[in-house]
C-alpha cells in the first residue's frame, strides 16, 4: 500500500495483534521510513565519499618521511588509518549495542535511546567541521564516536520493524525505509557536488568545501530525526530483573544462548556476518580505492556514488518485488553473486578512467540496498516475539558490530602489500563463504521454529 492510500482510514479499521488499527501502523511505517532518510547521509556523504580521502589526506600530511603516522606510539602507514578507525569504531559498538539492546527490551523505551544515539553520531559528524592541518587524531576519534552511534541507534531501528509490519509486508516495508535512505543519500550528493566543484564562486577553500559537506551530514541527520521521534511510539513490558545498563553483556550471552534453541537463526545470522562484513568494507573503502589506486578525483567519487544512492532506490524496490515472486533467500544468492562479480572486475579497472568506475558504481547501486533490506526482513521473520531488541542487537552487531574484520583485513593487506588491488580482490572470500553458509539454512523451517507464521513466498 502506497503513503497516500494509507491516508484513508476505512470505517471500521483492521486491528493488529497489539491492537493498534492499521492507519496507525502506517503512520508509524513513515515515521520508521524518516530514519533512514536522516542518518544515511552520514553513510553516504561522510563514510562513503568525503572523509576516506580527506582524513588519510590530513594523516599523510601529518606522517613522517616513510609515510607513517603513530598515533599512541604506534606506526601506522598513513593509508590505512581511515580503515584501522572504521575498525576500532567497530569495537566501540560492541560494547554499549548489548546495553542499549537490553534496556530497549527491559523498559519497553526504545525511543529515548534512539534519540540519544542519534544525537550524539550527529553531534560528532557536525564537530567534522573543525578537522583540518593535521588534526589526523580528532578525525579518528570523530569517526569512531559517529559510526559507533549509527550502530547503536540502528539496533533500535531496526527492533521496530517485526512491531510495525505484519509478517507479509516486511520485504516491502524494509525495502521502503533503504528506498528512503538512499533517496535522501542522492539528494545531498546532489548539493555537495554543486557545493564541492563550485567552491571557488562560494569563496571557499577546496578544504572549506569538504569540512562544511561532512558537518551538514551531521545537521541533516539531527534534523530528520525528530520524525521519527514524533511518529513511533514506544511499547510497555512489565518491570522486572536486573537494570538494563548492568546487566547488557549478560543480557547479550543470554540471547546468544536462546539462539542455541533456535540454531536455524543463528545459522542465518552467521551466514550474513561473513557477506556483510564484505559489504560494509566495500562500501567504507570505495572511495580510498578509487582515489588512491584509481587516481580518480574528488568529483567522479561524488559522481559515481551519486549514482549508487540514484540506482539503489530502484535496486531496493526491485529487488523487494523479486523477493515477493522468487523469496527473499534466493534474491540475495543472487545479489551475492553480483557482489563477487563487481570485486572481480573492480581488480581489473584501470587507472585514470572514471568511466569504467560508473560502470561499476551503477552495477553496486542495484544491488546494494536490496541486499540489505531483503537481509533484515528476512531476519525480523526469525525474531521469536517480545525479544526483537534482544535479537536486532545481536543483528547489529552483524551488520556493524562485527563487520571489523573487512577493514582490519583491508587496511593490513595495504599496509603489507602498498596495493589497493589487493585489497579489495581479497574481500572476494565474504562473499564466496557467506553464499554456501546462506544457501545452507532452510529458512521455511527457520521461521516456524522461531514461532512466527510463514509468509507464502521467503
Amino acid at each position: 500500500m502506497s503513503a497516500e492510500t494509507a491516508d484513508t482510514a476505512e470505517p471500521t479499521p483492521e486491528r493488529t495483534d497489539d491492537g493498534a488499527d492499521v492507519a496507525d501502523r502506517r503512520r508509524e511505517q513513515r515515521g520508521w521510513y524518516f530514519y533512514d532518510f536522516a542518518c544515511s547521509v552520514y553513510s553516504t556523504s561522510v563514510l562513503t565519499v568525503f572523509l576516506g580521502p580527506y582524513l588519510t589526506s590530513i594523516a599523510k600530511a601529518a606522517a613522517d618521511a616513510d609515510g607513517f603516522v603513530h598515533p599512541l606510539g604506534i606506526p601506522v602507514r598513513a593509508g590505512s588509518l581511515f580503515a584501522y578507525a572504521v575498525s576500532m569504531s567497530v569495537v566501540v559498538a560492541v560494547v554499549v549495542m548489548p546495553i542499549a539492546g537490553a534496556a530497549a527490551d527491559r523498559t519497553g523505551r526504545k525511543k529515548p535511546l534512539l534519540a540519544a544515539a542519534a544525537y550524539v553520531g550527529a553531534a560528532a559528524t557536525t564537530g567534522m567541521f573543525f578537522l583540518d592541518g593535521h588534526r589526523y587524531l580528532l578525525g579518528a576519534f570523530l569517526l569512531i564516536v559517529a559510526n559507533a552511534s549509527i550502530s547503536v541507534s540502528m539496533v533500535l531501528y531496526n527492533a521496530y520493524l517485526p512491531q510495525i509490519a505484519e509478517p507479509e509486508e516486511r520485504d516491502a516495508v524494509s525495502s521502503r525505509g533503504w528506498a528512503f535512505g538512499y533517496t535522501s543519500g542522492a539528494l545531498v550528493l546532489v548539493l555537495n557536488l554543486v557545493l564541492y566543484t563550485g567552491h571557488d564562486s562560494f569563496g571557499l577553500s577546496e578544504s572549506d568545501a569538504v569540512r562544511i559537506c561532512l558537518a551538514s551530514a551531521g545537521v541533516w541527520w539531527g534534523a530528520f530525526t525528530v520524525v521519527p521521534l514524533r511518529r513511533l511510539r514506544d511499547r510497555r513490558v512489565a518491570p522486572g530483573g536486573e537494570g538494563a545498563v548492568g546487566s547488557g553483556w549478560r543480557q547479550l550471552l543470554a540471547t546468544l544462548r536462546d539462539m542455541r534453541r533456535h540454531p536455524l537463526t543463528l545459522s542465518f545470522l552467521l551466514a550474513y556476518l561473513v557477506y556483510n562484513d564484505g559489504i560494509q568494507t566495500v562500501i567504507s573503502q570505495a572511495s580510498v580505492y578509487g582515489s588512491g589506486e584509481l587516481g580518480l578525483d574528488q568529483t567522479s567519487l561524488i559522481t559515481a556514488v551519486l549514482l549508487v544512492q540514484v540506482l539503489a532506490v530502484a535496486g531496493a524496490l526491485g529487488m523487494g518485488r523479486l523477493a515477493r515472486v522468487y523469496g527473499a533467500k534466493r534474491t540475495i544468492l543472487a545479489s551475492l553473486v553480483v557482489w563477487t562479480l563487481i570485486l572481480v572486475a573492480g581488480y581489473f579497472l584501470p587507472s585514470d578512467a572514471p568511466v569504467f568506475f560508473y560502470l561499476l558504481a551503477s552495477a553496486i547501486g542495484l544491488v546494494l540496498g536490496g541486499s540489505q533490506a531483503l537481509s533484515r526482513s528476512l531476519f525480523s521473520h526469525l525474531v521469536p516475539r517480545g525479544k526483537e531488541a534482544e535479537y536486532f542487537s545481536a543483528y547489529e552487531m552483524s551488520d556493524r558490530g562485527l563487520s571489523w574484520l573487512g577493514p582490519l583485513v583491508f587496511g593490513l593487506a595495504y599496509q603489507l602489500t602498498g596495493s589497493y588491488r589487493d585489497a579489495i580482490i581479497s574481500l572476494v572470500i565474504f562473499f564466496a563463504v557467506g553464499s554456501v553458509l546462506l544457501a545452507r539454512v532452510p529458512v521455511r523451517q527457520a521461521v516456524a521454529a522461531a514461532g512466527n507464521p510463514v509468509p507464502e513466498r521467503i
